[in-house]
């Protein structure tokens, strides 16, 4: 999609879409990572990469221990943005507005679909927590296997979250630092659409 037909765009869902099936295609490893940022109650910022893992009409929906940092500056602050970065294709996407969480029956669905060793290492892991050596959390998974021959339950604290886009914006990388930016944002069920200076 070149910049005339982003310009041409009126729906940032269809747009995103659009730009995620291209970044499928060119970009090597995880081209769902995106950079979260979320925030304490008093305004202090952490980001970290987590994959997304779908993007509709919804939002975009990630999976995560809740009682991690940002699952808990996500309790207390229930508003985050995100930022994916294509740089195979020279672009990226700002996303910010309200984060709710899934019901559990998806955080269900997606834990099982997740390989056993993924699943057993997000059991293992007590996330963000002080870890004395990585023997001791070797032990854990070596424990958990042991416990758990057959399916592993899925913790309460694993959960999924949608972030729901109030401002979406695109940049594509341009000559002489002359980028193109257009940011939409959501005024009730419908968006509004504006260019930015680069």
């Amino acid at each position: 999609m070149d910049g005339t037909e982003a310009e041409a765009a009126v729906e940032p869902m269809a747009l995103f879409d659009t730009w995620m099936k291209e970044a499928v295609v060119s970009e090597v490893n995880d081209p769902n990572a995106v950079a979260l940022a979320t925030a304490t109650a008093d305004g202090m910022p952490s980001v970290r990469m987590v994959l997304m893992k779908r993007a509709d009409a919804r939002g975009f929906a990630f999976y995560t221990n809740a009682e991690s940092q940002k699952g808990l500056e996500l309790a207390e602050n229930p508003r985050a943005a995100m930022c994916f970065h294509w740089k195979s294709l020279r672009r990226q996407v700002r996303i910010s507005g309200l984060v709710r969480e899934l019901p559990g029956e998806d955080a269900e669905a997606y834990f099982h679909s997740r390989s056993r060793a993924s699943q057993l290492g997000a059991v293992a892991s007590q996330q963000s927590r002080v870890l004395a050596g990585r023997e001791v959390l070797e032990a854990r998974v070596r424990k958990l296997e042991e416990e758990f021959p057959c399916e592993i339950p899925r913790p309460a604290y694993w959960r999924g979250y949608v972030l729901l886009p109030e401002r979406i914006e695109f940049w594509m990388d341009g000559d002489a630092r002359l980028h193109d930016r257009f940011v939409f944002e959501r005024r009730g069920d419908a968006w509004s659409k504006e260019r930015l200076y680069p």
